[in-house]
């Protein structure tokens, strides 16, 4: 699975890189001004009424994205009004998805991450909706690659939002307090070695933190594996047929110790050390902290969200290490309940279609694409690439299109990051990849809270837990 996922977005990123020549979590569009008034194109006479639940329906508190979602409800009902929209709101976490999945209460539709899709099929928890995709028309249009990582035994259970590629995030005016410019372009940190050198630099003359490690959940497990990888380790190895885990590996240790480090040897971090995703976004946008491993489909949260302006950010390639220099690439499906119907998975993909999320050309999804790259250009949201999962070449054609007519952006700032991807991506660990991350984030607090931590040891008896869930669950 790790060569095929790394052909596919290889592919995504070299095509991205080529449409730059020339010109996650998921962003919003704009809201309608109207009321739609679409004369419903397929009444109660053809199908049987449903009710679907959006699970990405957004919090009460985002109140314009609220009002975004009110809309594609008015115009999903209106056109086909044998469908009646739901929110649900829901954010995939592991802890709260089985009970919810036990108790048949997911919502219809959900978005989770490209970790989950083969541990949710083979538990029975999504459903197959194989043959509603050929019935809309997207089966053929889906990347074959991404379909496999999506099936199971030629069956289907999932549709890709999107890819995405780790860099890094710079907010420039912390570069520019810190003297790292080069006109304006800020002088970004090539190396692991160098990363820790020029936070200490700014942590020194700004009084900022310069780059932000987190350690608070998952995600601390999520980015140390970058880290580790361009130390040259192997995080879990595969011998005579069965998988070993390698967290305790004499690379890995280095890894861990390059962390501990940009605590304790160049006091680079920030503050608060219990950082997650949320956090660091915040850090990273409000001016608090200077550099964050972070990909394109999540550049609207610093931005819109906490109110960095478009042209102080810049997102730059991950840093090499002595062990090579890799991008963590990932993305985010959508799936669907086990107990949802094949109407309501119907009324489903044609909810994502009038979202624009759909691999086919029509007014809905044309619309979509042209109100998520104004609402973007309208909200200060830097209008970049996208990597694509999809293989029509006139849907990808149109995408291009639509973002080269809203461009707002100096494409310097972002040239390195997706050309040097092209070289550099590398899928995450293939087998029980949230529970190895669930083991790794507890020691990365350790070590930023305990300068006298042994790295050996508690990589030796996480490596020891893991390996009993490897055996338990894959080596069967």
């Amino acid at each position: 699975m790790k060569k095929r996922l790394s052909l596919l977005l290889l592919s995504a990123v070299l095509a991205v890189s080529s449409l730059a020549g020339c010109k996650k979590t998921e962003e919003p569009k704009d809201t309608p001004t109207t009321t739609p008034t679409t004369t419903p194109t397929e009444s109660t006479e053809k199908h049987e009424k449903v009710t679907i639940k959006i699970g990405m329906w957004p919090e009460d508190t985002n109140a314009d994205q609220i009002e975004l979602f009110n809309n594609y409800k008015l115009l999903c009902e209106s056109k086909y009004d044998w469908i009646t929209v739901e929110p649900a709101h829901y954010k995939y976490s592991v802890e709260s998805f089985i009970p919810l999945a036990e108790s048949g209460q997911l919502p219809t539709v959900f978005e989770t991450w490209f970790t989950e899709p083969q541990k949710l099929i083979a538990n029975g928890y999504v459903a197959d909706i194989t043959e509603q995709l050929k019935a809309n028309g997207w089966y053929d249009s889906m990347d074959p690659r991404v379909r496999e990582l999506l099936s199971k035994d030629g069956k289907i259970y999932g549709v890709p939002r999107d890819g995405y590629a780790l860099g890094m995030f710079i907010n420039i005016p912390l570069f520019k307090q810190a003297g790292l410019m080069d006109g304006d372009i800020p002088k970004y940190p090539k190396t692991m070695q160098e990363l820790a050198e020029t936070a200490k630099i700014i942590k020194e003359k700004t009084g900022k933190a310069g780059f932000v490690m987190l350690s608070k959940d998952n995600s601390g497990g999520w980015h140390f594996s970058n880290i580790a990888w361009a130390f040259g380790a192997e995080l879990q190895v595969q011998e005579n047929g069965k998988w070993k885990a390698n967290l305790n590996s004499k690379e890995a240790v280095e890894a861990m110790q390059f962390v501990k480090d940009l605590k304790w040897k160049y006091n680079a971090l920030t503050d608060e050390i219990l950082q997650d995703w949320s956090s660091g976004m915040q850090a990273i946008g409000t001016g608090n902290a200077a550099m964050y491993f972070a990909a394109q489909d999540a550049i609207s949260v610093p931005t819109k969200d906490y109110g960095l302006p478009k042209d102080d950010i810049a997102l730059v390639p991950m840093p090499a290490g002595p062990g090579g220099q890799y991008s963590l690439m990932g993305g985010t499906p959508y799936m669907f309940s086990a107990t949802a119907t094949p109407e309501e998975i119907d009324a489903a993909l044609k909810f994502l279609e009038i979202m624009g999320r759909a691999p086919v050309l029509n007014e809905d999804t044309e619309k979509g694409l042209e109100d998520d790259a104004k609402y973007r250009k309208d909200n200060g949201i830097p209008v970049i690439p996208s990597f694509q999962v999809w293989t029509n070449k006139d849907y990808i054609n149109k995408v291009e299109e639509v973002r080269k007519n809203y461009e707002n952006i100096n494409y310097n700032l972002y040239k390195d990051y997706f050309e040097i991807s092209a070289k550099t991506l590398r899928t995450e660990e293939p087998n029980l990849t949230q529970d190895m991350y669930a083991e790794l984030y507890p020691i990365i607090q350790e070590v930023l809270t305990n300068e006298n931590a042994d790295i050996q040891q508690l990589l030796d008896k996480a490596n020891s837990n893991f390996q009993q869930k490897l055996d338990a669950s894959v080596n069967q």
